[in-house]
């Protein structure tokens, strides 16, 4: 393993886990945004109303199992 001068390993981690958490919670709500805008899920006009409720409970879910995994990340 290569170290860094002057990089303390704790911090490389802290700022690896920092960058981690950032970039899932983005991945997540890009996620979401194309799926309910470019997809047209978020609303009812196109799809029948049981996709619109299946796309807000799968976003319900992904959001309690992403801050579930978070949490365990920074416990």
């Amino acid at each position: 393993m290569i170290m860094e001068r002057g990089w303390d390993p704790d911090v490389k981690k802290f700022l690896i886990r920092v960058l981690n958490s950032i970039s899932l919670g983005l991945l997540w709500m890009i996620t979401c945004a194309m799926a309910g805008i470019y997809f047209k899920l978020g609303y009812r006009d196109d799809h029948p109303f049981i996709y619109t409720i299946i796309f807000y409970a799968g976003m319900l879910i992904s959001l309690l199992l992403l801050l579930r995994y978070l949490y365990n990340i920074w416990k």
